[in-house]
């Protein structure tokens, strides 16, 4: 069974002959433990490419110390880790791989480093003798996995010394500056590799074998795009090399005449910085949805606060700018990708919707006086609860573990790889990205007229839960638009998002009537009496009346054209 530490610490650089300062006194440290020894033998595992290094990940197996076994770990901040560890085996156990499945896909980790370390591990404590930090000076050797024991520097292996300080139980961080202050100031040198890996990887060599990853952020080189399909061209493109080829040969002169005023120009231009285009815009917003799901899918496994809901908003995101920037975008490529986007949001949702609901009744009947609360209300709605938790929860890990959750994270992986651009990607981002956002707006207008214009009942419910969907995605597309357009697209999408709001907190009170009418329904069956639910659920019918009243006057505000003329190209 694997167990989590946060790992808190600072990492400090010295040379072979550096004597350690005495530390008591150094801010709130009045004493230093005995240094107890331990020899370390860790093996660190990674993808052929390293992807977990990419990341930032590290896998490891380790022996001797007090934390013998496997260790994973996962970056939270600056000098902060959450470390995941398993028992000692053979292979590494699964319940760390599930954790990095979303960065290494189907590959498998193997060896690819080895570190021995003498370690020197004292204790910091306060003048309470209440254990601050562990300080511990490190002999590091690092070979590349397979190599020699005995190899030196160079290209098979690496020596160094190193101090790290790490913080002990809910300490105060402050405490490793006060450390690390006297420790700089006795010569020791903030650390530039921010972990042994990584320093190993360097000194070994390692790292130059690293390829760049998929989409290497949103300032790598792009392909432009050549014809409808991103990457593609066509017969005529054959034909016009060709011409092209002979006109060169016959105007080889008038290019040389050229050249110089060529070149001029390059270099007056030189110092400007190149508009962005449509393209850049819309992968930029493509890569960091991307990049977001990938790095949820361990909090996910881990159940972390939040998490699903994240996950769930960034597949939203992303499906959502596929069907908004169709002329960037090639849709025959994306479409598939954004119904498996849509399966996903919807699986992640049956934890996220019942976390949600679960909340909002709960809320709901603390409101009701006691007096009011008549039979076993709040156990029946804790074991509903409950019950649909333990369910949601063993589907999400079981989405996550399933090859049709693997097959989509390697097609986002060769999206990003070879972006399906279309022409559209290589204009001006503000011609095509407003135009998208204003389309999108357009068709959240037509709906939210439509749902105005909805009898009272469940044909607008259904009405006003389309207009919902449609503010979202011109939200998202207006979010997207925003390194091109600016402020108006941040203020623009900000108003939308009220909208959203609203129509949420409609929809949420549809769902949360239907739940009631399951609750009193399982309450009457069982001999308790249903008035507790019946009154929620005539509050939950008066919220949704107040929302549907606001609407009108919300709308009448943000649907004002000046908010939509700077959007326009």
């Amino acid at each position: 069974m694997a167990d989590t530490v946060r790992e808190i610490e600072r990492k400090y650089e010295v040379d072979d002959d550096a004597q350690l300062p005495d530390l008591a006194g150094a801010g709130r440290v009045a004493t230093v433990g005995q240094a107890v020894t331990e020899d370390l033998d860790a093996l660190y595992y990674d993808t052929p490419d390293q992807r977990l290094a990419a990341d930032h990940i590290t896998l490891r197996r380790r022996t001797g110390g007090k934390d013998a076994g496997w260790h994973l770990k996962l970056p939270v901040a600056p000098g902060v880790r959450d470390e995941v560890r398993a028992p000692l085996s053979d292979a590494p156990p699964p319940e760390l791989t599930a954790l990095v499945r979303s960065r290494v896909l189907d590959r498998e980790p193997v060896p690819l480093v080895r570190l021995r370390t003498r370690r020197m591990v004292r204790v910091l404590r306060d003048a309470a003798g209440t254990p601050l930090a562990e300080l511990a000076v490190d002999e590091v050797r690092a070979q590349r996995a397979g190599e020699s024991a005995t190899a030196g520097a160079g290209p098979a292996g690496a020596r160094w010394r190193e101090i790290e300080v790490e913080l002990l139980g809910d300490g105060d961080p402050a405490v490793l500056d006060e450390v690390g202050r006297a420790l700089v100031a006795a010569g020791a040198r903030p650390a530039a590799a921010e972990s042994k890996l990584a320093r190993a990887l360097a000194e070994t060599g390692l790292d130059r074998d690293r390829p760049a990853p998929p989409g290497a952020g949103p300032d790598a080189p792009r392909p432009r795009s050549s014809g409808r399909r991103g990457g593609r061209g066509n017969g005529k493109a054959k034909a016009k090399s060709k011409a092209k080829s002979k006109s060169k040969a016959k105007s080889k002169s008038k290019a040389k005449s050229k050249s110089k005023a060529k070149s001029k120009s390059k270099a007056k231009g030189a110092g400007k910085k190149q508009a962005p285009t449509a393209g850049d815009v819309v992968l930029r917003y493509v890569h960091e949805q991307v990049r977001v799901i990938i790095e949820l899918d361990p909090a996910v496994r881990r159940d972390l606060p939040d998490s699903v809901h994240r996950m769930r908003v960034a597949t939203r995101r992303l499906r959502s700018v596929f069907r908004s920037y169709t002329k960037v975008l090639d849709r025959a490529v994306t479409l598939p990708i954004g119904l498996e986007l849509k399966w996903l949001a919807a699986e992640l949702g049956v934890d996220r919707d019942r976390e949600v609901l679960a909340a909002r009744l709960q809320s709901a009947l603390a409101e009701v006086p006691r007096t009011l609360r008549l039979g076993p209300v709040a156990a029946r709605l804790r074991i509903w609860s409950e019950r649909r938790r333990a369910g949601s929860r063993r589907e999400v890990l079981s989405v996550l573990d399933g090859p049709r959750y693997l097959s989509l994270l390697k097609s986002l992986d060769a999206l990003l790889e070879a972006p399906p651009l279309r022409p559209g990607a290589d204009r001006p981002a503000p011609e095509i990205v407003g135009a998208a956002v204003l389309k999108d707006y357009r068709r959240l207008a037509r709906r939210v007229e439509a749902a105005l214009a909805a009898p009272a009942g469940r044909k607008r419910d259904e009405a006003l839960h389309g207009a919902r969907k449609a503010a979202k995605r011109t939200r998202y597309a207006a979010e997207a638009a925003r390194p091109a357009l600016g402020r108006p697209a941040k203020k623009f999408a900000r108003r939308i998002k009220r909208v959203q709001q609203l129509l949420g907190d409609h929809q949420d009170s549809v769902v949360a009537r239907g739940a009631l009418r399951e609750l009193a329904t399982q309450a009457h069956k069982a001999g308790e009496g249903g008035f507790t639910f019946g009154l929620l659920h005539g509050r939950e019918e008066a919220r949704a009346a107040d929302r549907e009243r606001e609407l009108p006057r919300l709308w009448k505000k943000v649907s004002r054209r000046k908010h939509r003329a700077a959007l326009r190209p």
